[in-house]
């Protein structure tokens, strides 16, 4: 049973599954058997990458007999209706985040599931990371008493990145909401023990060329009386890995000379089809991808920027290679490991599920509730209101 693979069929062969690509190829639990995507030269790419064969679609995807798990990596507003496929053909479902767009999705997903009966993990997001998981194993052990505050903040080059337009329009999943706040929330939740009660925010949209929300600040209060403060900025000036030893977010080094490179980038087209032809001309498959089957995997783990986590006797602060510590009488790192395998822990959750039936941490409810926090950020911001969370759920203790 250990040495059994999962058999993934990936619908989407985009940006996130590049991002999760070193990861399928370094983990020996997974088989790529199959793709869909609309692009013919990702396709093409795949079929050379993996000896295996594309189709036409998701249907058909989903509609194979060698596909175990479908890796849903397509455009965020397409995830439950995608997921309702897979899951209508007894696929277990690994989908990227974030999970959907409205909660009216979210339970359609959920059901689509429970009617199935397989598995579903929602990832990747950060607060799979080993530095992560690691503060919540010290923080779930009580020798730290209870979690009282927490700060997390990231500020990037991410409005700038070359997008479609859907990437910059709110009501499609685009900004910083969705695709970025996903990530802290999901973070901060694990951390602060879930139930989040009330949230206070604010959303800027500075950039009328980049018309959606590239920052935000919010308030979480939780039930346990916790709270968070939650900040982070898309818009390509200060870099706060600059904190973070200059390890970026998939713990790759980063160089100084790089500083600006976005803007630099964008700066060389000047329409939309221009600029979705920029970023086209980077995915898997195409002219300019890079490719990374044969890459050295970075030295450090991932992170999502500066976190500290403010219990009764010791501050923590997850880092690239390890847990600081900062106690009563010392501070210390306990220093991780780097990385066999990039994201292995997102493979560790949705293997274990699937062949142990162990229990889901980062599940569909799990998942929802972040999603009601994204939405919740842009209706406080919008309505100026603290905003009252129904959906919110504790982690699960599988890990």
């Amino acid at each position: 049973m250990s040495e059994s693979k999962l058999r993934v069929g990936v619908a989407g062969l985009g940006r996130a599954f590049t991002l999760m690509l070193p990861t399928f190829l370094k983990d020996p639990r997974i088989q790529l058997v199959s793709a869909t995507d609309p692009q013919p030269l990702a396709c093409a790419q795949f079929e050379r990458d993996f000896g295996a064969q594309c189709v036409d679609s998701v249907e058909d995807l989903c509609a194979r007999s060698d596909v175990q798990v479908v890796y849903i990596a397509t455009p965020h507003q397409l995830h439950a209706s995608h997921v309702e496929l897979a899951a209508a053909k007894g696929k277990h479902i690994l989908v990227e985040k974030p999970m959907a767009l409205s909660l009216g999705d979210c339970d359609r997903m959920i059901q689509a599931v429970k009617r199935a009966g397989t598995v579903m993990v929602v990832g990747h997001s950060h607060s799979f990371n080993a530095p992560i998981l690691r503060a919540y194993d010290r923080i779930r052990s009580g020798e730290f008493g209870s979690v009282r505050m927490i700060h997390s903040l990231n500020y990037t080059d991410f409005l700038y990145r070359p997008r479609r337009p859907e990437e910059l329009d709110t009501e499609q999943g685009g900004g910083v909401i969705f695709s970025q706040a996903a990530h802290q929330l999901d973070i901060v939740r694990l951390l602060g023990g879930g139930l989040v009660t009330s949230v206070t925010a604010r959303t800027g949209a500075w950039d009328p060329q980049r018309p959606t929300e590239g920052a935000y600040s919010a308030l979480l209060s939780f039930a346990n009386g916790a709270f968070a403060s939650l900040s982070y900025s898309g818009y390509a000036h200060f870099d706060s890995d600059t904190w973070m030893e200059k390890v970026g977010e998939l713990g790759q080094a980063k160089n100084d000379v790089d500083y600006g490179t976005a803007k630099r980038r964008l700066a060389t087209v000047q329409t939309h089809e221009q600029e979705t032809a920029l970023k086209a001309a980077r995915n898997y498959g195409a002219p300019d991808w890079k490719s990374n089957l044969d890459s050295k995997l970075p030295s450090k783990h991932q992170h999502f920027g500066p976190l500290i986590i403010s219990c009764d006797k010791a501050d923590l602060r997850p880092v690239p290679n390890g847990l600081w510590i900062d106690g009563e009488s010392e501070s210390r790192l306990f220093e991780i490991p780097a990385p066999i395998v990039p994201r292995q822990e997102v493979i560790d959750e949705l293997y274990n599920a699937v062949l142990f039936q162990k229990p889901v941490l980062h599940s569909g409810a799990w998942a929802r509730a972040t999603t009601e926090l994204s939405l919740a950020i842009l209706e406080s911001a919008r309505g100026d209101k603290t905003v009252l969370p129904k959906y919110q759920i504790e982690p699960t203790h599988s890990l």
